[in-house]
């Protein structure tokens, strides 16, 4: 019985190491341009927290930081692409504004969250909407790039070409 216990105890440790070395979601940096439009669309302004929900390299939040001084939330559960993100707001000076969690985004409480910022695929945006209605306060904007979020309908949608693809950028506001 204790073999067991320790075989499902390592196993589960496994799982758990393998998700945060290979995510579910595969990486891939948002361009300036689009960058900016998600900006635009969420009226980004100095009084804002801005989280970004999969951080990557942590180019949103490093430019939020920069552009508006406000303050930012950078989550993934990838600690290579934490570090990366890290690495780059110490070097922009940023850093001191932003917190840096590799987590599950899912486990991030969002509560005082006032701009969220994905890029994540349509799947876990389903995924994460009971998360956002139950966590962001009423006038919160939550922006994607390229991934709706089914039968909620956006406040606006924004389709512009970058990189020669074109892409979509939503905007919700919580009611």
């Amino acid at each position: 019985m204790k073999s067991a216990i320790l075989i499902l105890l390592v196993a589960g440790c496994a799982a758990a190491a393998d998700q945060r070395t290979n995510p579910q979601v595969r990486y891939e940096p948002t361009p300036p341009d689009v960058v900016k439009a998600m900006f635009m669309l969420a009226k980004v302004g100095p009084d804002d927290l801005v989280a970004d929900l999969g951080c990557g390299d942590g180019r949103i939040v490093i430019e939020a930081v920069q552009r508006f001084g406000v303050r930012a939330l950078c989550v993934d559960i990838d600690p290579r692409r934490i570090a990366e993100a890290r690495r780059n707001a110490e070097a922009a000076g940023a850093a001191g504004r932003i917190t840096f969690l590799n987590q599950d985004l899912f486990a991030t409480d969002l509560r005082g969250v006032t701009v969220v910022m994905l890029f994540l695929s349509r799947d876990f945006n389903l995924k994460l909407r009971p998360k956002l209605a139950r966590e962001l306060a009423p006038g919160a904007r939550v922006v994607s790039h390229w991934h709706d979020m089914g039968d909620w309908p956006p406040s606006r949608t924004v389709r512009m070409e970058s990189d020669g693809r074109e892409r979509a950028v939503y905007l919700w506001t919580m009611p």
